[in-house]
């Protein structure tokens, strides 16, 4: 049996084929490394074998959130995140929800373009999740009543009701599949492409309980994993790059027991 809230250097696909147990994870959280946009130390990525591994090792009800964008070349971009996202559903993945990662601070550039300012954060679930814990967010309208007019209609006499209800707005509202984000500041600086420790957790809140597994296949730094630690979730993590798994705080984790305080390994750089 695998060992759980450990990092392992390997190729990923090997390695889960090799070491996970069919059934076995209840969320993945990852960001492949799609197109040529940054170098990943001449690791080449193989996005169908990755679907599958994946797959296999989701227990029923589990969930992967695929965080990917597309590179824009000689005018046209690659379509790299529609090729994964229907790759995934025609091997068995649901695709639960298309949500977008939207950057607050994204990098302005010089083409006959808007501003690229966000990446796709696909959610693919082995039938249904069974697990959503969804984000809330304050109604500005809180308390105040509402005049809300339904209609109804009847097929068989083609006729239709109207009904006036006063309806009272809730304090809270689930939030929308829009999430923004800062990056670039000090979550992962010294990867190449690090996503936002609150985006990880997020997810990770919204579609897993305490105790359960959590994995990122491509884990580089870390982020998943620490924000899963960190919020009394079991992770794994898997990366190619001994050096991607050594930056910042990482190695500390081997030092601290869960028992002792599962926050101690990561707080010191926060």
């Amino acid at each position: 049996m695998i060992e759980l809230n450990n990092f392992y250097i390997s190729e990923s696909v090997t390695f889960m084929r090799n070491n996970i147990p069919d059934n076995f994870v209840d969320l993945t959280v990852t960001s492949p490394p799609y197109d040529d946009l940054r170098k990943y130390n001449g690791f080449i990525f193989d996005y169908q074998n990755m679907f599958k591994e994946l797959y296999r090792v989701t227990k029923d009800g589990g969930v992967v959130v695929w965080v990917v964008g597309d590179k824009t070349e000689k005018g046209s971009e690659t379509g790299t995140s529609f090729k994964h996202a229907l790759y995934a559903k025609e091997i068995g993945f649901n695709l639960h929800d298309t949500m977008i990662y939207a950057k607050n601070n994204y990098i302005p550039l010089t083409h006959n373009r808007y501003e690229q300012q966000f990446e796709y954060m696909f959610v693919f679930s082995k039938n249904k999740p069974k697990v959503f814990n969804p984000l809330k967010i304050l109604c500005k309208t809180a308390g105040m009543k509402n005049n809300h007019k339904s209609e109804k209609h009847y097929e068989d006499t083609h006729s239709m009701r109207k009904r006036n209800e006063n309806v009272f707005v809730n304090e809270y509202k689930y939030k929308p599949n829009i999430w923004f984000y800062n990056t670039g500041t000090k979550d992962r600086v010294k990867h190449n492409a690090p996503f936002p420790q609150e985006l990880a957790e997020d997810h990770i809140l919204t579609w897993s309980n305490e105790n359960d597994i959590i994995l990122d296949p491509m884990c580089g730094s870390g982020t998943t994993c620490k924000m899963a630690w960190l919020n009394k979730r079991d992770f794994i993590g898997i990366d190619m790059s001994e050096e991607y798994i050594n930056i910042d705080c990482i190695p500390r984790l081997n030092t601290y027991g869960w028992e002792q305080n599962q926050k101690i390994a990561f707080q010191e750089c926060l």
